[in-house]
């Protein structure tokens, strides 16, 4: 009898968040400039944790979506919502013939990236990368799951290229080549050891201005993604 019945699946409240927000801002009930509630205010109105709106929060910064500036709260960007919210529901979509070529677009979008912000980066953009590279790895040391921080860094990486087209296509494609990743392929500690030691590297390289460095860096730490990206369409 069991086998007849299928698992129910319980969404995420994260996702729920994401979800409701999205569609207020794509319909136009919140408009570019203005600013979400507070996330108290959020969460007593969901009926979740802080914890819980926060984490939303950051995945739809990380879409560029939205914009958290410190003690001025949460702000709906000017982007194209519609457009990209399109983008994004198309890759979640792709199937998964198409899946390595979605990470080998992501591994030149990188390490091109990474030899921009070698080339172009200040001590700014330096201190935002020191500083996401020291919450990924907080993250991971406490054992805890680090994926928002790991692609934040990343997008760090990006930004101080000084090349918004690129960092718009990189929050596009890569975190949810990011989640499956790091959800399917189960790492150990020596894994995320490796991990903090080859953003190290790449931070290094971008700091001394040498972009070939950067480059050549970031090739190295994708190359866990691009034999995953086999596995997964084996």
């Amino acid at each position: 009898m069991l086998e007849n019945l299928s698992r129910i699946k319980l969404e995420n409240p994260v996702d729920l968040i994401i979800s409701q927000i999205r569609e207020l801002i794509s319909t136009g009930k919140i408009k570019p400039g203005e600013k979400l509630p507070p996330e108290r205010k959020l969460a007593a109105h969901f009926g979740v944790s802080r914890g819980q709106v926060r984490e939303a929060i950051n995945k739809l910064q990380i879409y560029g979506i939205v914009k958290v500036q410190p003690q001025s709260g949460t702000t709906v960007t000017g982007i194209g919502i519609v457009a990209l919210e399109s983008l994004i529901t198309d890759i979640l979509k792709i199937e998964k013939a198409d899946f390595k070529a979605l990470v080998d677009t992501r591994v030149l979008l990188e390490k091109e990236a990474a030899r921009l912000a070698a080339m172009n980066r200040n001590e700014e953009n330096l201190i935002s990368m020191h500083n996401a590279l020291k919450s990924y790895e907080k993250k991971l040391m406490e054992g805890l799951p680090a994926i928002e921080e790991d692609l934040m860094f990343h997008i760090r990486i990006a930004e101080s290229s000084g090349n918004s087209v690129l960092k718009s296509l990189m929050m596009i494609i890569t975190p949810d080549i990011v989640k499956n990743f790091r959800q399917l392929n189960v790492c150990k500690k020596d894994h995320d050891v490796k991990n903090i030691d080859e953003h190290k590297n790449i931070l290094q390289m971008i700091s001394e201005r040498n972009p070939e460095g950067a480059m050549a860096e970031m090739g190295l730490h994708l190359q866990d993604v691009q034999q995953f990206s086999l596995t997964y369409n084996a």
